[in-house]
């Protein structure tokens, strides 16, 4: 079982890389330091009396959870703020509430039809080639890279040693570059 220092120690020294995780995902600052802190309260709250080991993959899976969970509430709290102000333009009838939206510069919103179907088609291609790697090659790979995990939290969830992860994520990266490069993909 975690003692408090334990899982302060552990709180103090994720923060910082889960909140950048979290900015990354909902490009909100105020937004992101609400869902880690609601993150670690649910660690503190219900799982403090686990071990000390399964805590990074515990806090990992209630992160991702409670920032679906904002999304969610996004999605509701836009569909109602549109249908009331749309309520407000009644005597408008050529009102389009599209239109009131600025799209910010270098959003998905403010790229051109081309861009969009440019940058999916290069997705899709890095996802083809993702595919494509050994599974375990795949599994590190994504877990560092994708849900950011450090090598030691890798290596545990994988059942291997933390040489083995770093040994298989540098052969994805080598191979994922070779076959974009092959492909004219330069990132």
């Amino acid at each position: 079982m975690a003692s408090d220092k334990e899982l302060a120690d552990f709180l103090a020294g994720i923060e910082r890389r889960a909140f950048k995780q979290t900015v990354y995902a909902v490009r909100d600052d105020d937004a992101a330091l609400d869902i880690v802190q609601d993150a670690m309260i649910k660690l503190a709250e219900k799982y403090g009396d686990r071990p000390a080991a399964e805590l990074p993959l515990l806090f990992q899976r209630i992160l991702q959870n409670t920032t679906h969970d904002y999304f969610r509430r996004q999605k509701v709290r836009n569909t109602w703020v549109s249908l009331f102000s749309s309520l407000g333009n009644a005597e408008d009838e050529d009102f389009d509430p599209l239109e009131t939206i600025e799209v910010a510069q270098g959003s998905a919103g403010a790229e051109s039809s081309e861009q969009q179907l440019e940058r999916e088609q290069v997705l899709n291609l890095i996802d083809e080639e993702v595919q494509k790697l050994p599974a375990r090659q795949r599994e590190a790979f994504l877990m560092r890279y994708w849900e950011d995990m450090d090598v030691a939290e890798t290596a545990a969830a994988m059942g291997c040693s933390e040489g083995s992860v770093k040994t298989h994520c540098s052969r994805a990266t080598h191979t994922l570059a070779q076959a974009l490069k092959a492909k004219g993909i330069t990132l």
